[in-house]
């Protein structure tokens, strides 16, 4: 049996490593008599690299040679990837991807391909890298309704955020240093702005929840705007912050998806989840909670999840496993604004004692805090469970500013 690599970079290349290494146990445990790297597409050429020989920049290579039964997809991006993944389902070969952008902007349609074909399209690399997660989802934790999803599902802002809060770094330099570390590329929007966990929380709450969700469907928010000031405060509370994506079930056909700073309590299990670490609790409601915890990125933690889906592949060539989900429909995802929840705000106000009058008589009951070396005029407090779409208006009374507002979690 062949296999062909599409995308010889970070994790490409990983795989490739990998399949040589643990050559013997890979295909013991696939159930084949051989597997052999027979392409690697790619449009680079790697001199001297040992699988130089086989690369080569035609996928169309790889769509017409009847041999190649599973094909990995480690390109990244959208496109040209859907195109060659779906060229390669069509064929009759089975796909397996770490690419999250694909799965979820298009992880429904490619699944219809591979049901249409009888055959497998797995990512079980593109969430956590290399944390188990979709298994235990579709198959550990079968049995549970499960009523919420939610973790450190990035593994850069995780990184900044530790720093921000174990070495007082303001953002800029915590970013700076993972930029040294090269845990951030140079234009780290994806990562900072939430763009990469909103991919991956979509792919889970689709998993979850059994409709498809679209990454620009969930409100998505980054750590940016985070400043020591709020750091100090959420250490006040008890707790810290951190870059939370999360779904929940809200009805049968309705869920909440979003992506933000959050506070954590500080016994919370994601609360210790530090520097490049992620972490991912499901709340079911046989189990309880759940937390899967590991690396979510790195070459050979990734390529250890492909590898893991190309065995699985490999023992199901002549069947397709029953995955997958519905698409979405029209107000599946809950307008965030309507979303109850406790948050934190941090005002200046250049009268604190009217403010702290306004706030009573509109925000009722609320948690003051308190932190050493605060300017004159700054408030900081944390409300009662409150839909944004009503705290805003309340705000509109307060004479005061909003230097930063956060979401309170319950875990």
């Amino acid at each position: 049996m062949k296999v062909a690599i599409m995308g010889y970079g970070v994790v490409g290349s990983g795989v490739a490593s990998l399949l040589k290494k643990n050559y013997d146990q890979i295909v013991k445990k696939s159930m084949q008599t051989e597997m052999e790297l027979a392409y690697i597409l790619d449009r680079r050429t790697f001199p001297g690299d040992p699988n130089e020989h086989l690369v080569m920049a035609d996928y169309t290579r790889i769509v017409s040679d009847p041999d190649v039964r599973i094909v990995v997809e480690t390109m990244g991006g959208l496109h040209p990837a859907f195109e060659y993944v779906s060229a390669c389902l069509e064929a009759g070969k089975s796909v397996v991807t770490s690419n999250k952008e694909l799965v979820a902007a298009k992880g429904y349609e490619l699944l219809k391909i591979a049901e249409r074909k009888n055959v497998n399209f797995l990512f079980e690399a593109s969430v956590g890298g290399g944390i188990p997660i979709i298994r235990p989802i579709t198959q550990c934790l079968a049995a549970n309704d499960i009523d919420e999803i939610a973790g450190i599902l990035n593994g850069t802002t995780n990184f900044i955020l530790t720093m921000m809060i174990e070495k007082g770094m303001t953002f800029d330099e915590a970013l700076l240093l993972a930029q040294r570390n090269g845990y951030a590329e140079r234009d780290p929007s994806a990562d900072v702005d939430g763009f990469d966990a909103c991919r991956k929380i979509c792919i889970l709450a689709a998993l979850c929840f059994g409709k498809h969700v679209y990454p620009d469907e969930v409100h998505t928010e980054g750590i940016r705007g985070i400043q020591l000031a709020d750091v100090d405060y959420a250490r006040a509370w008890g707790g810290v912050i951190k870059l939370i994506a999360r779904a929940k079930r809200l009805a049968p056909n309705k869920i909440a998806a979003l992506v933000s700073p959050a506070f954590v309590q500080g016994h919370s299990q994601l609360a210790t989840v530090d520097d490049v670490f992620n972490a991912i609790l499901v709340r079911g409601d046989a189990i309880g909670d759940v937390v899967f915890y590991g690396k979510g990125a790195g070459a050979m933690p990734t390529a250890s999840a492909v590898v893991a889906d190309v065995i699985d592949c490999a023992k199901h060539l002549e069947r397709r496993k029953f995955f997958g989900w519905q698409d979405s429909e029209p107000d599946y995802i809950a307008d965030y604004l309507d979303i109850e929840n406790a948050v934190y705000l941090r005002v200046t106000a250049e009268d604190p004692a009217a403010a702290l009058a306004a706030i009573g008589s509109t925000l009722g009951a609320v948690q003051m805090l308190k932190r050493e070396n605060a300017p004159d005029g700054e408030l900081a407090f944390i409300t009662e469970p409150i839909t944004e779409r009503k705290l805003r208006a309340v705000l509109a009374e307060i004479p005061a500013a909003v230097q930063s507002m956060i979401r309170v979690t319950d875990y």
